[in-house]
């Protein structure tokens, strides 16, 4: 074993420091100054002052506030000519200390007009421009030929009028994605105004551009499967922390929406199944008797899922094409948006799931091109996700949730979200199709709570629903593996797709060109997925089961949920939360994670072995001579390399006599080994350091040094080990737990690792 030889000399025995009063300070008034670059100093500056509004504490404060927008709707869908009829009356109640002589709405459809900004912008996303790279992608020639061969879509809202309570028309300007209404006096704190809008737009194809909405066509059976969301203009936030929240829809960065009230009644061909956002209220008049009696007797069916519409009666449903129509009718309360989806394609069923004393309907739509992967997982997965993130945050307050079959992506709404997971024709599926369909409808389900009702700035911090619905996602698919998987699959747990420390390496290690903070507008990231996604539900599953332990982060996580429910929380609220309900210290933990593009990368410098010895040397007399009046009051002992080679290189000891006693008495339990064991960061990001020792009979120690060993040396740290066996190893970061992109310098000595092929080639020639 190579060691590194060193001297060292120790303390005395009472750990008495030789003093440092005599050098020369002249030095360090050469040098300049610099300002606070500790990675432990505290987040304040970066965190908005605490106020009225918002506390120190992370929670709401006395004065907060939030507007309230109710929403009384009628809308047609025009299925032949694949259109949006609406008109709706608003009311827009202003609890802000504010007087307001303007309001902003949300015209999100117009990313598809087409001449919007957004098409020239966007190189990725909804309204993404395609670029010669989509030509070898596979399955994207259709998609290149349908934006550049084909006829360009026109979408975007038409405005018909814009009109207050009593018919008189209100002058507003569209700018691009947002729309501003002049009024003709302000409304005063307190205030509630009514005005009414009137609107049509083109249903784009959701499967050729890859949008958040719209219809999938089946041209075997020449139907559509609609998926319809962001289809009325909606009010934007207006709030303590920037007024109007106005930034335009680019595509990425997501939505900022008010809780109100909705009444939402809709028109859709008579042999369409539907479902939406709030309560049905007229079940008996758009279902059959049989579809009546069996959605009632779903309400109490806590074991499995019954079936609304099965799939013999949703294949005969696809020949219908009735040219009647029928208005399904809905109201939601405190929710933030609205959405829904129909086609005459739908399978339906839903069970009831007991939670918080109430059942709550989990629902699952697809149509028969789903199965049999839908009718076996989908409801599964809804009941596993309320389940799980009511354990983790508050009960689930809706009635219902929602899953509807969706073929390209998942996108989420207040009980309701798209998910995707198709089988082949044949309906045969891999393992990967259905893992990501479990895990797209746990993480859809799972945005009820994140941002539906802990009510984030989506437009602005896509971490804070993306990122932390990541990591409950994570704690639900383990949940739901072991529930689920572990027999039926072979192994223990779901094959998380984010969440585990490992997983999030190849990005934090890769080209920093192409990293972007955490903290960072969605549309001004380059790999959205892993900066918005990944890196903070690992970062706060490190958090959980490294830093601060399990107890004490669910405890904070879950005051954080329960202070938000229904409001609007930046992100200094959740880190003021997370430190105030829990006691740790946790700003280094944000500054590192959330606000650089600093990675974990902890090694094993070097390793030193240190021995008594009781030789003086010609080093050890040199230092005492400076220090003669230390050898009359303490009995003085040093450490040296085992064997002595030779005398200018150790350290003795004074007073060998002194020693002698020491090391003849045995209530002294003096160590036989002592090593300095010395730790660097060339990784820059802080992170403790978890460690095991292992020694010659066979034995290991874990130490877990807390990441406030960095505070005072950012580069490297040394810890000394006593004991009376060989240390014959070292390994950092045993079990993976902090992201480690470096795991050649992770051990003492160092070994060259075989690889996977090499480690088959061995077994193979034995």
């Amino acid at each position: 074993m190579k060691i590194i030889k060193l001297n060292f000399l120790l303390f005395s025995f009472i750990f008495f420091q030789l003093p440092l009063c005599a050098q020369t300070s002249n030095q360090s008034l050469t040098s300049r100054g610099h300002t606070n670059k500790n990675k432990f100093k505290q987040l304040k500056e970066e965190l908005a002052t605490p106020n009225s509004y918002r506390t120190a504490s992370g929670a709401p404060g006395r004065d907060y506030y939030q507007q309230k927008v109710d929403y009384v709707m009628d809308i047609e869908l025009d299925d032949k000519n694949k259109r949006v009829y609406g008109e709706e009356m608003i009311t827009y109640t202003n609890n802000s200390p504010d007087e307001l002589s303007y309001l902003w709405l949300q015209l999100d459809q117009n990313i598809r007009k087409k001449n919007s900004p957004a098409l020239l912008k966007n190189t990725e996303g909804e309204g993404a421009t395609s670029n010669i790279n989509d030509l070898i992608k596979e399955n994207e020639v259709n998609r290149f030929a349908s934006k550049y061969l084909k006829e360009k879509f026109d979408g975007g809202f038409n405005i018909s009028f814009v009109k207050d309570e009593s018919g008189n028309h209100l002058n507003y300007t569209i700018n691009m994605t947002m729309m501003r209404i002049d009024l003709p006096k302000p409304i005063k704190t307190g205030e509630q105004l009514k005005f009414s809008i009137k609107w049509w737009y083109n249903i784009n194809n959701h499967v050729e551009n890859r949008a958040r909405s719209g219809y999938e066509y089946f041209p075997k059976d020449d139907n559509r499967l609609y998926v319809i969301a962001q289809f009325f203009p909606r009010l934007a936030v207006y709030n303590d922390v920037e007024g109007w929240q106005n930034h335009q829809f680019w595509g990425n960065g997501e939505f900022a929406l008010n809780f109100g009230d909705y009444e939402v009644n809709i028109k859709v061909p008579a042999d369409h199944i539907l479902d939406a956002t709030g309560v049905l209220q007229n079940p008996k008049e758009v279902l059959s008797k049989e579809q009546y009696r069996r959605y009632k007797f779903a309400q109490t069916q806590t074991e499995s899922p019954v079936f609304i519409v099965n799939q013999i009666e949703a294949e005969e449903n696809e020949k219908g094409f009735s040219s009647k129509k029928k208005v399904w009718k809905f109201k939601a309360y405190n929710v933030r948006d609205f959405a829904f989806a129909t086609s005459r394609k739908f399978i339906w069923e839903m069970m009831a799931v007991p939670i918080g004393g109430k059942n709550i309907m989990a629902v699952s739509m697809y149509p028969k091109e789903g199965n049999p992967l839908w009718e076996e997982f989908s409801t599964k997965a809804v009941v596993q996700a309320l389940k799980t993130y009511s354990k983790y945050t508050f009960n689930y307050p809706y009635p219902k949730a929602v899953s509807v079959h969706s073929k390209n992506q998942g996108m989420e709404y207040p009980m309701i979200c798209w998910n995707p997971g198709r089988p082949d024709i044949d309906g045969e599926y891999s393992l990967s199709v259905k893992y990501r369909m479990i895990y797209v409808i746990i993480h859809e389900i799972g945005h009820n709570f994140f941002p539906m009702i802990v009510n984030s700035d989506e437009r602005q911090w896509g971490w804070m629903d993306e990122g932390i619905n990541s990591f409950v996602q994570y704690l639900t698919e383990q949940e739901f593996g072991r529930k689920y998987l572990h027999l039926m699959d072979g192994f223990p747990g779901f094959p998380s797709s984010s969440g585990e420390p490992s997983q999030i390496v190849r990005y934090m290690s890769g080209d920093q060109n192409i990293i972007a903070p955490i903290m960072s507008n969605p549309e001004n990231v380059y790999q959205l997925g892993p900066n918005a996604y990944d890196k903070p539900a690992t970062a706060l599953n490190i958090l959980r089961e490294t830093v601060m332990g399990r107890d004490l982060f669910d405890y904070a996580f879950k005051t954080y949920a329960q202070r938000w429910m229904f409001k609007h929380p930046t992100p200094a609220d959740f880190f003021r939360t997370m430190e105030d309900a829990s006691a740790v210290d946790l700003d280094w933990f944000w500054r590192g994670w959330f606000y650089t593009t600093d990675y974990v990368d902890i090694g094993v410098k070097e390793v030193k072995k240190l021995t008594f010895t009781d030789q003086p040397t010609g080093k050890a007399k040199e230092i005492l001579e400076n220090y003669q009046y230390l050898l009359d009051r303490y009995d003085l002992v040093f450490l040296s390399e085992s064997p002595i080679e030779e005398e200018e290189m150790n350290l003795g000891v004074a007073n060998s006599k002194s020693l002698n006693k020491i090391i003849n008495d045995n209530s002294f339990n003096l160590p036989k080994n002592i090593y300095q064991v010395t730790f660097n960061k060339p990784g820059g990001l802080v992170m403790p350091v978890l460690v095991d020792y292992h020694f010659s009979d066979g034995s290991v120690q874990r130490v877990n040094y807390p990441a406030e060993v960095w505070r005072k040396n950012d580069d490297e740290v040394s810890k000394l080990i006593t004991t009376n066996k060989e240390l014959l190893r070292v390994e950092l970061d045993p079990d993976e737990m902090t992201a480690d992109i470096d795991k050649e310098n992770n051990t003492w000595p160092k070994t060259n690792e075989m690889s996977e092929f090499d480690q088959f080639k061995a077994k193979i020639n034995n």
